[in-house]
This record gives C-alpha cells, structure tokens and sequence, in this order.
C-alpha cells in the first residue's frame, strides 16, 4: 500500500490544494503500481503549527516562509 504524508505549515493550504495534493499524489502512485494500487494508496496532509519546526536549525513559521518564497522570486 502506497503511502505519502505531506508536513506543511498549519494555514498555509486551502482544502481545494490538500485535494489536489492527495488527488495528484493517488493519479501518480497509480501510474507508477497499476491502477490496482489506487484504491490503497493513502496520503496524509499534515499541518504543522507555527514554530513547530525548522531547517538548518531555524524555526519556520509561516512569515519566514514567506519570506523564503520572497528571496526565489526575486533571484529569478
């Protein structure tokens, strides 16, 4: 059984985007195992609450991601 889970920022995805997430996710496990393999594919969209994690030991919250999200525009 396929299993994907996403770990997001809490706030940062509607529920159109979680859908399309785990719709997206279940079309591609099916490609790749058969079409046997959709109705047992389970993907999990997690939120993670502000301040409840970090890279490169800096806590991410949904302001520094933004910011992030900023800089790669912009280097574009």
């Amino acid at each position: 059984m396929p299993f994907a889970n996403f770990k997001v920022p809490a706030k940062t995805l509607t529920s159109e985007q979680k859908e399309k997430i785990i719709t997206r996710v279940t079309d591609l496990c099916a490609e790749i195992y058969g079409d046997f393999a959709r109705p047992h594919t389970l993907v999990v969209v997690e939120e993670v609450t502000d301040g409840g994690w970090g890279i490169g030991g800096q806590v991410l919250t949904p302001a520094a991601i933004e910011e992030m999200a900023r800089s790669a525009d912009s280097a574009r």
